[in-house]
């Protein structure tokens, strides 16, 4: 089992608390508990399966990379089937919030795959929340014309 910072710093003592707000996550699918789960700030996919209670027995976990930082308001999906035929997802019925949804969310917008989604996190995490729509352009890879084309499917 790998060491912990509150391992090596007092036989076990709590970490201090956390000033980061805590993350509420939707983790579905093939595990014990779905649901909505309330994690401390920093936590992983793994944390998420864990507060669950694990996935049910035969489910696969493979597609899921357990060591990514969360986001808050991200939904989880477990052991679901890959679309088939590698069919891309469709547009969103609804406005996608650029500062609530996960790296699903955003990869299922027009043109938003999954590196330019985890930018947009990344961006949202070191900058803060977006303030406006208009900001998605400093985010790397999105120009002009592609930020043209999101806009109608995005909301703060």
């Amino acid at each position: 089992m790998a060491e912990t910072v509150s391992d090596r710093a007092g036989g076990g003592a709590p970490a201090p608390p956390s000033t980061s707000p805590p993350l509420v996550i939707d983790i579905a699918g093939k595990v014990q508990s779905p649901g909505l789960r309330t994690l401390p700030a920093g936590s992983r996919v793994a944390d998420a399966l864990t507060a669950a209670g694990g996935p049910l027995p035969g489910a696969d976990t493979s597609l899921l990379n357990l060591a990514r930082p969360l986001t808050d308001g991200e939904q989880i999906l477990v052991g679901t089937d890959p679309l088939p035929g590698g069919a891309v997802p469709a547009a969103p019925t609804g406005p996608v919030s650029l500062n609530r949804a996960g790296a699903e969310q955003l990869d299922s917008l027009p043109g938003v795959g999954p590196a330019l989604a985890q930018r947009i996190l990344q961006y949202r995490l070191t900058h803060g929340p977006f303030q406006s729509l208009d900001q998605l352009r400093h985010v790397p890879g999105i120009g002009a014309r592609k930020y043209e084309d999101l806009k109608p499917f995005l909301t703060l």
